[in-house]
């Protein structure tokens, strides 16, 4: 059996408890006790949420733990004396150190990232490359692990980082079923981006949202406004005013935002040539895609995939 302690300040979201679900669906599927988790504060009392829900928690004590993990919070709390102590005492004798979101702050604080890569929350990357200008920060990404230091982007990333413990800890079959279970992507790259196309579209109709659904799923052949419009049950020109209202721009700008967000994953996560991933997104001829890429991005693609292999490579 596995320990996970898993450590909340006041304060904290939630959905941060989210990736605790993983350990959780570990333990009931198989029936077997393969983690036990602990909540842990500093004083082991009642520690309320962003929502003033309160948590139960005990205090750090000295059991070591195999995994620890800080939980996130909405803002930069302090890292307590108390907590330092635990973080240096969990240096030592755990083998995996993590944070979501916030709590990668306690690691710097503890100094226990030194020239290792870490990742967090967008909202906070200014102000952790202020306070910390020698950390690797990877800013953009939803994961990342390097050696025992694991971190999260965001509290949903928090559910793809546990998920890549559990792979390790237990196996990959296992992993995808607890993926299932929580009706989550399995094995969502910690290389992709914390933004994406469609989130930063936002649309608000459900005919829009329909439509570009179906652009997402049909990359290869959708060719036109007229095959969104009819998607969304609208004309051409009904569907490109409704579609620039909702979005800020054009449906064909939007499909090239599509198309290079799966470029961009296929191009990071496989070895399929540059001319095979252009046809499966759409794009055609990978000089076309090229182009888009240089526009958008600011480097070809073939960079892309150098800088993947350049950091798993890395990691070895």
């Amino acid at each position: 059996m596995l320990t996970v302690g898993f450590v909340v300040t006041p304060g904290f979201p939630v959905m941060s408890l989210a990736a605790l679900s993983v350990f959780e669906f570990a333990n009931t599927s198989t029936e077997k006790k393969l983690y036990d988790i602990r909540l842990l504060s500093e004083d082991g009392t009642p520690v309320p949420s962003a929502s003033d829900t309160c948590l139960e928690t005990s205090d750090f004590g000295d059991v070591p733990f195999d995994t620890v993990i800080v939980g996130g919070n909405t803002r930069v709390v302090p890292t307590s004396p108390r907590l330092l102590a635990f973080m240096a005492r969990a240096a030592k004798s755990s083998r995996r150190i993590s944070s979501i979101c916030t709590g990668v702050f306690a690691l710097a604080d503890a100094g226990l990232i030194g020239e290792r890569r870490v990742t967090t929350h967008w909202l906070f990357t200014d102000e952790l490359k202020t306070r910390f200008p020698e950390i690797k920060l990877e800013a953009d990404r939803i994961y990342v692990v390097d050696g025992p230091i694991w971190t999260a982007a965001g509290n949903s990333a928090g559910i793809d980082l546990t998920l890549h413990m559990l792979e390790q800890d237990y196996g990959p079959d296992l992993a995808l079923s607890v993926a299932r279970i929580l009706v989550v992507d399995y094995k969502r790259s910690g290389g992709q981006s914390q933004h994406s196309a469609l989130l930063e579209m936002n649309p608000k109709s459900d005919r829009i949202q329909d439509a570009l659904a179906y652009a997402r799923r049909n990359l290869r052949t959708v060719t036109s406004v007229e095959d969104l419009a009819l998607a969304a049950g609208l004309s051409p020109r009904q569907f490109s005013r409704a579609f620039r209202a909702e979005t800020g721009m054009s449906p064909a700008k939007a499909i090239e935002s599509l198309r290079l967000d799966a470029a961009r994953l296929m191009i990071e996560q496989s070895r399929h040539p540059v001319d095979v991933v252009a046809r499966e997104t759409g794009f055609g001829d990978q000089e076309r895609m090229r182009r888009a890429f240089i526009r958008v991005v600011g480097r070809p693609p073939q960079a892309l995939r150098g800088s993947a292999v350049s950091k798993t490579n890395a990691k070895k």
